[in-house]
């Protein structure tokens, strides 16, 4: 029914998928460069926790020892490896606000975008981890209904830009109680 009490008449018109508007125009927004930081950290903490267990396995274990070049060889691929991956990912995270929802691009070989509605969002929290803190860079995630884990994580984001970010979305989400 209408505003006057009359009933409308149903349609069903098809819609031109062609036609549509494309999240791949939008400007995403990049990671902070700082970020880029903190993955070396971190990985490299990891990366050096790694190799002396690997150097003190070859220096207490002879059997190991006789044939250290294949283990250090592996070492060292599987670091450059990471490396690249990680400075792939990196570069293809973006994310960007619209009217009525938030995006996020990730992925390495294969790119992949989520798109949130605002009156989708549930909850947003704001996380800053040991290293992350120390380069002034937080993390902000959005929850939508029926899950413990976030939808969206965004990590790399400059601590005030992420208040800012968890504010308009705590503002959408009052908007729509």
């Amino acid at each position: 029914m209408d505003n006057g009490g009359r009933m409308q008449e149903f349609t069903n018109e098809p819609i031109d998928t062609r036609n549509l508007p494309r999240f791949e125009a939008v400007p995403f927004e990049p990671l902070h460069p700082k970020y880029w930081t903190v993955l070396l950290v971190s990985y490299g903490i990891f990366y050096l926790i790694l190799g002396l267990g690997l150097g003190a396995m070859i220096y207490f274990v002879d059997e190991v020892a006789a044939h250290a070049l294949w283990p250090v060889l592996g070492y060292v691929v599987l670091l450059q490896l990471n490396l690249l991956l990680m400075r792939i990912g990196f570069k293809k995270k973006g994310f960007a606000f619209r009217t009525h929802d938030v995006l996020f691009r990730s992925g390495i070989i294969a790119t992949s975008t989520i798109v949130i509605p605002y009156n989708r969002i549930q909850h947003v929290a704001l996380h800053e981890g040991m290293i992350s803190r120390m380069f002034g860079l937080a993390k902000v995630e959005i929850f939508t209904a029926g899950g413990k884990e976030s939808d969206i994580e965004i990590p790399g984001i400059a601590k005030a830009h992420a208040e800012d970010i968890k504010q308009l979305l705590m503002g959408k989400i009052q908007k729509q109680l």
